[in-house]
């Protein structure tokens, strides 16, 4: 008997979320701290990319565990469309957590600690209704993939590259006036464990706000 089989179904859910936001914040990240570490030599192609591959991956990997979700605000969404039992949101968001915090503990001490280990930072030239505004449209964009390949069963097997595809058009259109985090546990990780805690109430608020607003309309539409 293998360790998996001794596992409970909800100690799979933790790991499963545990191992892929790990995989996605050391990318998501990591990707933004080799960028600043070597002066822009890879570029936002690589740091659009970064993620989106990961996520792919981790899609693949873990989907049919604990759906996929690697990010506190789409736990949310899918508690607001029902596909998560309230019982397990402790679960999800702790894995999810622990997971990220892991993750820019590795990137500090393996990749580098650069541009506040990657941590979301919006452009203050533009007006914060408009940062708001577009994190909150980053975030529902990701959320309406997610549920368009939940809803479809797969999507036909392009569950990953669909969802993967959102996150690195977000980023490589929507980061440079937002950040584009899309995901509060990626948010949260660097900027706690850099110290540059001065923009982490934005990834708290518009990526829920994002994804909650996204799942509503998804549920009434659902309903009809």
């Amino acid at each position: 008997m293998n360790l998996t089989s001794r596992l409970t179904s909800n100690q799979k859910r933790f790991f499963a979320e545990l191992i892929g936001t790990f995989m996605i914040v050391v990318f998501a990240t990591g990707s933004v701290v080799l960028d600043a570490k070597y002066v822009g030599t890879f570029g936002l192609w690589f740091v659009a990319l970064s993620p989106a591959v990961a996520v792919a991956l981790m899609v693949y990997a873990f989907g049919k565990i604990s759906m996929a979700h690697f990010n506190p605000a789409v736990t949310m969404g899918f508690l607001v469309t029902k596909h998560m039992p309230k019982n397990l949101l402790a679960v999800y968001l702790a894995a999810e957590i622990i997971g990220a915090l892991t993750a820019s503990i590795f990137v500090k001490y393996v990749i580098g600690t650069e541009a506040n280990l990657g941590a979301n930072a919006p452009d203050y030239n533009f007006s914060m209704p408009v940062i708001f505004g577009v994190e909150m449209l980053a975030t529902g964009l990701l959320m309406a993939v997610i549920l368009v390949v939940v809803h479809t069963k797969g999507l036909k097997g392009f569950s990953g590259i669909a969802i993967g595809g959102i996150i690195g058009l977000d980023i490589f259109f929507l980061a440079f006036i937002s950040g584009a985090s899309m995901n509060p546990a990626r948010s949260l990780a660097p900027a706690i464990v850099s110290g540059y805690l001065n923009d982490l109430w934005l990834y708290w608020t518009a990526t829920f706000a994002g994804s909650i607003i996204t799942a509503s309309i998804y549920r009434n539409i659902a309903k009809q």
